[in-house]
């Protein structure tokens, strides 16, 4: 699904209708819950059939769109779905009950409720809500896209308006496929990424991408803006406007991250043939709370949601490394150096000397290389992590099942090898 976004805009009182729309849609999602909670064996059938009854209990709940509270029963049965999914799963810790929301920011028709203006600058929602004609301000085209392949509308409240989001179904076909690709020359360089908390990132040429920390760049305007709050009085207008600034800025550092990430991927994609990175588990690293702000603003997630949407737009290889002893390991002989988080200088006894994550990075492109070229994105285990490295530092290189190949380190991927024959379980 493709996501195209725009800024709405309307009258007062039609932003007051989209309020009300997305309370009416919270209302249906919690009922689901709470129907849930109170009845054994409840499936997404007998939601639906919940959702009928609501309808034609509540007034407000029948002025919206069918759809739309379909949609937010199916948004119930998600969360549902999830924790039972968690339970059979045996996860450790909390399963993920499902919980009542508070605070919903957004409504979602499907293929009815609403209709485009010929020249797709305007959208008007048909239901009894009263949100009628909003003007759409972007720079999509959806003219691109026929109205059968729009399954999803999305109202969005958020800090400094409203938006409009279209979900849209693209035709499978290779022409549409190679439209949305760019050509680029091959450059003949490859590349290895270790990212960080003092940098942003390491490659393996020792450049060393300054982290611009964002948040807390804006974390002394943040504190003032929590103070207005505290001194506001709770119901208040003024309250009510303290708060809306304070998620403007939250919004601003936000923007600012994600823009930052895709940036720098798009000159690194462009930049090179082959980028090979680590494959972090963010969500375990924010466990350690001395250093989970730190990881968080550094947006380690968006850069590499971003370089695998560009090495795909522009025809790149991008290869996700397992980190495991990417830091302990020389990248000139291959004795692991053992070091804590401090050591900021890798020495081995061989006379290797370097920066922790400049030798972090010539590993993890060691380890991409050896994977004879493949196109996508591969994860590899910490047992043939091993192996590669190993091979690397006896002058023979291996592909993933552990045979030897004609592909020499630093060829241009063109003249690599054969397809792997032993990929990773976790493909």
């Amino acid at each position: 699904m493709l996501v195209f976004e725009f800024k709405a805009k309307g009258k007062t009182t039609q932003y007051s209708a989209i309020d009300e729309a997305i309370r009416t849609a919270q209302f249906v999602r919690n009922k689901c819950i709470r129907y849930w909670m109170d009845n054994k064996n409840v499936g997404q059938k007998d939601l639906y059939r919940y959702n009928t009854s609501l309808r034609a209990e509540f007034p407000f709940v029948k002025d919206i769109n069918s759809h739309a509270c379909q949609t937010a029963v199916e948004r119930a049965y998600s969360s549902i779905a999830r924790f039972y999914s968690n339970c059979k799963k045996a996860i450790p810790g909390k399963k993920g009950y499902p919980k009542f929301k508070k605070n919903c920011r957004s409504v979602e028709y499907k293929t009815s409720g609403w209709k485009l203006s010929e020249t797709r600058k305007q959208i008007t929602f048909t239901d009894k809500k009263g949100i009628g004609q909003l003007k759409l301000k972007g720079t999509w085209d959806l003219n691109f896209y026929q109205l059968d392949r729009i399954k999803r509308v999305r109202l969005v409240r958020r800090a400094d308006g409203y938006y409009v989001q279209f979900l849209v179904n693209p035709e499978r076909s290779r022409r549409v496929n190679a439209e949305n690709k760019i050509e680029s020359q091959p450059t003949g360089n490859t590349i290895g990424l270790d990212v960080g908390l003092k940098e942003f990132y390491t490659d393996s040429n020792g450049y060393q991408e300054p982290n611009p920390r964002f948040y807390q760049e804006g974390e002394k305007r943040l504190r003032f803006l929590q103070r207005r709050i505290s001194r506001k009085e709770k119901g208040s207008v003024n309250r009510k406007k303290a708060i809306n600034r304070l998620g403007r800025k939250h919004l601003k550092i936000s923007r600012q991250r994600e823009e930052h990430a895709k940036r720098v991927a798009r000159c690194v994609i462009q930049s090179n043939d082959l980028v090979a990175y680590e494959d972090l588990r963010i969500k375990n690293l924010v466990r350690n709370h001395c250093l989970a702000k730190s990881i968080n603003d550094a947006g380690w997630y968006q850069f590499r949601k971003w370089l695998e949407y560009f090495g795909v737009k522009f025809g790149k290889t991008t290869i996700a490394v397992n980190p495991a002893y990417t830091s302990e390991q020389c990248s000139n002989c291959g004795t692991v150096v053992k070091k804590s988080l401090s050591t900021r200088t890798h020495i081995c006894r061989c006379g290797c000397v370097l920066d922790r994550d400049w030798n972090a990075a010539i590993n993890i492109l060691k380890i991409a290389l050896s994977t004879a070229g493949h196109v996508g994105t591969w994860i590899l285990t910490p047992r043939l992590c091993s192996v590669l490295i190993l091979s690397e530092v006896e002058g023979l290189n291996l592909n993933a099942s552990g045979d030897p190949t004609s592909t020499l380190i630093g060829e241009i991927l063109s003249r690599q090898a054969g397809s792997v024959n032993e990929e990773s379980s976790s493909l």
